[in-house]
Formats: C-alpha cells, structure tokens, sequence
C-alpha cells in the first residue's frame, strides 16, 4: 500500500486542531464519566464498565494489526515500533485492563466516539507508521529513540501500577472513594493520566512524527483536565488530602 500522505497530514492535524478544542471544552464543562456520572443527569443509555473498555479500545489494537496482516511489509524499524510500543499498550488496555477494571458504567455516546476515535486514530498510526514513517540505520542510535523507549516503557509501567492501586484501593463492596496512595500517587492526583501522557509522549520522540506528536498532544488534552478534576474532587471531598500533591505533572502542575 503506498503511503496516502494527504490524509496522514490531514488526520494529524485534525488532531492538533481537536485536542486544542478538546481542552478549551473541558475548561467550561465536565466530560461525565466514572464519579462523575450521576443517574439523573447522564444523557442516553450506559454500557457496564468492562464492555465499555474493551469495546472502546479494541480498534486501536485491531486496525494496526489488520493493516500490518494485510500488507506484505518488510521487517523495518517502523514496524517494530508501531508493534512493541503501540499496539503492546492498547493489547493490554484491550484485554487485560477491560477485565480487571471495576468502574461504573459509562454513557453510550461516549464509548462510541472513543470507537471511532480510536479506529481513526488506529489507521492513522498504523498506516504511517507500516507505510509512511522511514528510519535510516543511524536511527537505531539515535538519542531520540532511546530516551523516547525509555520514557514510554516508563511510562506504561507507572499506567499499570497506578491502575493497580486504584483497581484495590476498596474492598469488596465498598463503594465510599478513598484516598490512593503509593507508587507516583505521592506525587500527582492523577498518577495513571500521568502515565499515559509520558507513555506517549515517549512514543512521540522515538518516532519523531507529527503524526504521533498530534496523538500525544492529543492524549495531553483530554486526559490531562481529568487529573485536574480529579485532584479538586480530592480536595474538595478529604480535609486530609497531601497538600504537596499536584494534578498530573510532579511538582509543577
């Protein structure tokens, strides 16, 4: 397949253009999703939690995987960036995650527009990076791409570790919202959306693209303002909340 450059530059900057919206959105009002669900004020119908996930994050793992088996590709560093990076994250968002997670249901126009953006944003990376994104061998040592690997591995075992703690912060039916400790919880409210952001982020330098840069900026902006929301609602709710905590990046913000 050759690569379709007009809509790799047209899709990555719809990303740019919607992140910047994304943020200014979240800035008036708040997306309604996990705590913030309530039962008289949720639009629609919901989907449980698990199915929700799993449904939502599948195509960012299949559609890679369907271009990577349906074109004959030579090995290349591309591919094996899109396959050890990208698609191990949303493998294990996909199936493990989705089983484990105890969240409450979320609205179903929201698992569908996660749908479709990650099915648009699963071609996106795929697509460029099997068919588009080309390294020469000093590449392999360049800086960029071994800081870049260091911070996404970093990134996604600081993403599952908070998700652990979260995931068993209750006991079996609790249902009452406790403080998280431990790990990068000492440091930021939203230690998991920080994860995620430096996964990317990290993901962004290694390919040194503006097509993965539009997918970090875009995670920066919708889940950044999550941690915010969520590092209010902890002060706002415990007296006793660590006043040295910050939202989502440690000691700065």
């Amino acid at each position: 397949m050759e690569c379709k450059e007009n809509v790799i530059h047209f899709l990555s900057w719809g990303f740019i253009v919607g992140a910047v919206a994304y943020l200014l959105q979240q800035t008036r009002t708040q997306t309604p999703y996990g705590r913030y669900v309530t039962s008289d004020g949720t639009p629609g119908r919901t989907c449980p939690a698990k199915l929700a996930w799993f449904l939502q994050e599948l195509p960012s793992f299949l559609v890679p995987m369907l271009l990577l088996l349906s074109t004959d590709t030579q090995p290349s560093l591309g591919k094996d960036l899109l396959l050890w990076t990208f698609c191990l994250h949303y493998f294990q968002r996909t199936f493990i995650y989705s089983l484990l997670t105890k969240g409450r249901p979320s609205p179903l126009y929201i698992v569908f527009s996660a749908l479709v953006f990650c099915s648009v944003n699963g071609f996106l990376q795929g697509h460029y990076m099997l068919h588009c994104a080309t390294y020469d061998d000093t590449w392999q040592t360049d800086i960029r791409l071994g800081t870049g690997l260091l911070m996404f591995f970093l990134g996604m075992a600081i993403n599952i570790h908070s998700d652990h703690i979260l995931l068993n912060l209750r006991k079996p039916g609790e249902v009452v919202y406790k403080i998280p400790k431990g790990g990068m919880f000492e440091y930021v409210s939203g230690a998991n959306f920080f994860g995620e952001i430096l996964e990317w982020c990290g993901y962004a330098l290694a390919t040194w693209s503006l097509t993965t840069f539009s997918f970090a900026l875009f995670t920066m902006c919708s889940i950044g303002p999550r941690a915010y929301h969520h590092h209010r609602y902890y002060q706002e709710k415990f007296e006793d909340y660590p006043r040295s905590r910050k939202a989502v990046i440690p000691f700065i913000l």
